[in-house]
């Protein structure tokens, strides 16, 4: 449980077991009025967001749970489509007796962690982040209290997440709103595409590009993706 200095909020969302209540801590601002007022913003700084706001709209916020089940689902999803991830991640949560939690996993053994459908490398993952948590490494109580740079800091410690990994829990776990995965393949086609780019801007270049876009990059990063999914190449 989060301790008292942090409130929360619920919303509800289709886990794998149906609908359920996600707690979202009371400084959550990647909202879908946030979203909405950033690209405005954006779209002034950009025309070309402008026109890809009018041609694919807004895209929506993705809340998620601030604690370690959120986490260990990022290691699931690594590397995998979201099908397979939501597949894996209900067994997964099945093995452990619907219990996703650090005490559950590290109890569970390798052959039935193997069976739900993880790799080995995965497990090692899910192993040293539930070690981390409980040994007080990774401070989840302390991480909404914490700038982005040191919750990027303190998850990156952990062996398996990455700068990626960090930067996924920031914007959906934690709702902040300037963070910017540039080395997103997906992010990095998206923004190419609505910026009209002959090539595929590299990651250092996604990097200085959106700089301009401080502080709405997470609501870009959200646009991006959706103009990845929306917008074939083709269409361009």
């Amino acid at each position: 449980m989060l301790g008292p200095r942090v409130r929360l909020g619920l919303i509800f969302k289709r886990s794998v077991r149906g609908l359920k209540p996600v707690k979202l801590v009371a400084n959550y601002r990647l909202t879908d009025a946030h979203i909405k007022k950033a690209l405005n913003a954006a779209a002034d700084i950009d025309a070309r967001v402008a026109t890809a706001l009018n041609l694919i709209g807004l895209p929506a916020a993705r809340k998620r749970a601030h604690g370690f089940d959120s986490l260990a689902k990022i290691v699931v999803g690594q590397q995998v489509s979201t099908r397979a991830a939501e597949a894996i991640t209900q067994r997964l949560v099945e093995s452990l007796n619907g219990q996703l939690e650090p005490e559950m996993l590290l109890s569970c053994d390798d052959e039935t962690l193997r069976a739900a459908g993880l790799s080995r490398q995965k497990i090692s993952y899910l192993r040293s982040l539930a070690a981390a948590v409980l040994e007080g490494e990774l401070p989840l109580l302390d991480l909404p209290k914490m700038s982005d740079d040191e919750v990027l800091q303190r998850i990156t410690e952990i062996r398996g997440f990455g700068a990626w990994s960090a930067q996924m829990y920031l914007m959906f776990s934690l709702g902040r709103t300037d963070v910017w995965p540039s080395g997103d393949l997906a992010v990095r086609v998206g923004f190419g595409r609505l910026l009209c780019l002959v090539e595929r801007p590299t990651a250092k270049e996604t990097e200085e590009l959106a700089l301009a876009f401080t502080p709405y990059r997470s609501a870009l990063a959200l646009l991006c993706w959706h103009y990845y999914s929306s917008v074939p190449q083709a269409e361009q």
